[in-house]
């Protein structure tokens, strides 16, 4: 039993809300991607945590990041670009002073982790063994920092970083996939093939801001990556590719922001979805859309999240 089994949403609904992602078990499919909650602690007072599908911490390396030089973000027309650059203070400060409060918060907590190596995902996966945490997200996606997205668009490297965290974590795993490759199919495939309990899908697309005036580009770290509206025809393409290549559970990501594209997931071949870019300007949008959730599946004559995805008929 994972420390998720025990935590059961507030709503009171006839519709079966809980969703399974291999050895993980979440209350309901609605969660917050890395990098748009913090820590959860700046959200405490706006949105009821303990209601929440999941929560994703933002990522954290081995050791602590300073980040990208700025500008880190700038808005688009149909979206956000970022390149933050996995700005954190480290593993152990993560698990001394973030973890003792995110266990506390009655939903299922995944830590997001990148590494430099595959020594580094192995050695933050065995370390947080004792944490008191739900499963991990492997980031091996990130476009904003040197390396990040090397495991995320070789199928090799991909199959071997999971499998190595296989078998050093007691923790569930989800892969978080890029879009950035020519057949997502592959790398989905070598993260199931490694033993992956499910994929995130997908990372930011890669893309760039320039000031003419200026002629130079507006993120300091020149290319960032594009989340928001833009991206979610890009998502939903992966998630029902990926749902005919590989049988574990899909969570999608990707410009959701209402009922609607969380639905467009699911039937597309989503299990859960991560609700991120709309966090910056709607911190309460994931409760709302979960308050809507259960008239939508009946809408549809189901009972269950389960009935609902992968219904997609083509």
């Amino acid at each position: 039993m994972n420390r998720s089994d025990s935590i059961t949403s507030n709503s009171a609904t006839d519709v079966d809300l809980t969703v399974r992602l291999g050895r993980l078990t979440l209350p309901n499919p609605i969660l917050v991607a890395s990098g748009t909650f913090g820590y959860a602690r700046e959200m405490q007072q706006v949105v009821p945590l303990a209601r929440l599908g999941g929560m994703i911490p933002k990522t954290v390396t081995r050791d602590a990041r300073a980040g990208n030089h700025p500008w880190r973000t700038v808005e688009t027309s149909a979206g956000l670009l970022n390149s933050i650059g996995l700005d954190n203070d480290g593993l152990e400060m993560f698990i001394e002073h973030h973890v003792p409060y995110l266990s506390n918060l009655a939903c299922p907590i995944i830590a997001s982790v990148a590494g430099k190596s595959e020594e580094d995902f192995l050695w933050m996966a065995e370390r947080l063994n004792d944490a008191a945490i739900d499963a991990i997200e492997l980031n091996v996606s990130c476009p904003n920092v040197s390396g990040g997205v090397d495991f995320g668009t070789d199928p090799v490297l991909c199959h071997k970083v999971v499998a190595g965290v296989r078998q050093k974590s007691r923790h569930p795993i989800l892969a978080k996939l890029t879009p950035n490759v020519t057949d997502i199919r592959v790398i989905a495939k070598a993260a199931a093939e490694g033993g992956a309990d499910g994929v995130s899908v997908i990372n930011t697309l890669l893309g760039m801001a320039v000031n003419w005036r200026k002629q130079k580009p507006m993120l300091g770290n020149v290319v960032g990556g594009l989340s928001g509206p833009a991206i979610k025809p890009v998502a939903l393409r992966c998630v029902h590719q990926i749902a005919q290549a590989v049988k574990i559970p899909i969570v999608g990501i990707g410009g959701i922001a209402n009922l609607d594209d969380v639905m467009e997931f699911l039937v597309a071949g989503a299990s859960a979805v991560q609700i991120g870019t709309a966090n910056f300007y709607d911190p309460t949008v994931s409760v709302r859309i979960l308050d809507q959730l259960p008239a939508a599946i009946e809408s549809l004559g189901y009972h269950s999240v389960q009935e609902v995805t992968g219904t997609l008929r083509t």
